[in-house]
């Protein structure tokens, strides 16, 4: 053997000889011979450590023109055989059986070249292949998974000129090419595939990893940024344990990407995972480090919280929801006390009743006013006092939450009713002699009525106001 080696070979185990390398071996049998059938029988001959073909070694280095010359040889090797269409038949044959040869790792020559990135050789080599040989897997991979996971964007986007649906097939562990770019921080390869789908970003693996969860854990942010840009909101997508690209990144120690990730106006900071633990909960759990240090003040920078301490305003609104429909109780009471008064000023009239037991003043515009406000008054009472006994009987907490809602509306309801009937009567008792006394009385009552509602009302909001910042704080 001569003492001139290829030293890309030898990765592979071969020792290339100029003479191998000019290429004199044989692809068809030494002898070519027409079988029973009359077709050409081809014999693979392998070389090296993983039985690769002379197509595998010239795809490996990239030889462009071996490879161009392995794929015409045929052609003189069919003279005198056969000819015509039949010859163009069988050379398509054994072409494609050449280029779809594996060697004992599962590769392909259409494989080997998209690893390396050969971009010439991948296209010379797409000329002869079909959907089998694009889909080939190596340890899980194909050529656009491999090509998209060593960077090698061109190629990317050749094979995916020959089949756009491969960008949608999954191999190792249920990953896509996105899934394998984004993890090895290949910024152009990632803008690539998200111009051919930017909801490429929301598929998943078999543990529910989005691309976005594959870049948290390398080390370029960019990549994060392109993802986000092309669909924000696979930000708080979780995987299978409930983690999200936040969790990731902290655990990771990515700080560059945690930062990134903090800045999203829709960043939940204090999402809980599986395990019941916060973005701050894993950080803390970190190695002692300049990075972990830093990783956790950005996090309490952005309102971030322990799980436990998440705990403690969930508890105290649970306190203030119990305390809240105990009160309530009180209702019944003064919802009978309305309902009562209600019930007896409809039989003691303001004017009293004439001998046909008919109100005397039954046609005065106080007294209608009177008798329709009174009703009111009379049924939203009746109807609190049926929907506390509801509200006794209901065990779940949040449609008690809702029953007390209505019963305090309609306590309202009752004593705004109640008022307007009080100062309708009062223009029946005292007559038009002295109206301006009903006058007074009127504006007297609905000034204190109106008084009462607003300051309620600003309390009222006030307390819903806390009540979501507690919510919030919980979540």
């Amino acid at each position: 053997m001569s003492s001139t080696v290829d030293e890309v070979d030898l990765e592979r185990g071969i020792f290339m000889t100029p003479s191998m390398q000019n290429y004199n071996s044989k692809l068809l049998d030494p002898s070519p011979a027409l079988t029973a059938s009359g077709k050409i029988k081809y014999v693979k001959h392998v070389i090296g450590r993983y039985n690769d073909t002379q197509l595998h070694l010239a795809a490996y280095r990239g030889d462009l023109a071996s490879v161009k010359r392995i794929l015409d040889e045929i052609n003189s090797q069919m003279v005198g055989t056969l000819s015509g269409a039949d010859c163009d038949a069988e050379v398509a044959k054994i072409r494609a059986a050449m280029v779809n040869e594996v060697n004992e790792l599962g590769e392909t020559a259409l494989y080997i070249a998209a690893e390396k990135g050969h971009l010439e050789v991948v296209k010379e080599l797409l000329k002869y292949s079909d959907k089998d040989t694009l889909t080939t897997s190596h340890l899980d991979f194909d050529p656009l998974h491999i090509a998209a996971s060593q960077g090698h964007t061109a190629v990317v986007e050749e094979l995916l000129s020959k089949d756009s649906s491969l960008l949608y097939i999954v191999k190792s562990k249920g990953k896509n090419a996105l899934h394998l770019a984004a993890r090895s921080g290949h910024v152009e390869t990632v803008k690539s595939l998200l111009e051919k789908d930017p909801q490429l970003g929301r598929r998943t693996d078999k543990k529910g990893q989005t691309a976005l969860h594959m870049a948290a854990k390398g080390a370029n942010s960019g990549v994060v940024k392109l993802l986000l840009e092309a669909d924000a909101a696979i930000v708080m997508l979780p995987d299978n344990s409930g983690l999200t690209a936040l969790h990731v990144a902290t655990r990771k120690k990515r700080l560059e990407i945690v930062n990134e990730l903090l800045c999203l106006p829709d960043m939940n900071v204090n999402a809980l995972n599986r395990d019941h633990k916060t973005a701050l909960d894993v950080a803390e759990e970190l190695s002692s480090s300049e990075k972990s240090t830093e990783i956790r003040a950005a996090l309490v920078c952005h309102g971030a919280f322990r799980a436990n301490e998440l705990e403690q305003p969930r508890d105290e609104l649970r306190k203030l929801h119990r305390k809240e429909i105990k009160n309530d109780g009180n209702y019944v009471t003064i919802a009978v006390l309305f309902a009562g008064i209600a019930y007896a000023a409809i039989f003691t009239v303001p004017g009293g009743n004439n001998d046909n037991g008919m109100a005397v003043v039954v046609n005065k515009t106080s007294f209608k006013i009177f008798f329709i406000f009174n009703a009111f008054a009379l049924y939203t009472s009746l109807a609190t006092v049926v929907m506390h006994v509801t509200l006794g009987i209901t065990d779940e907490t949040d449609e008690k939450r809702r029953l007390v809602v209505v019963i305090n509306k309609l306590m309202w309801l009752a004593s705004v009713c109640t008022s307007v009937a009080y100062m309708a009567s009062t223009y029946i008792v005292i007559g038009r002699k002295h109206e301006w006394v009903a006058i007074y009385t009127t504006v007297v009552g609905a000034s204190i009525m109106m008084l009462a509602l607003g300051v309620m009302t600003h309390y009222v909001h006030k307390w819903r106001i806390t009540k979501n910042q507690i919510n919030d704080k919980g979540h």
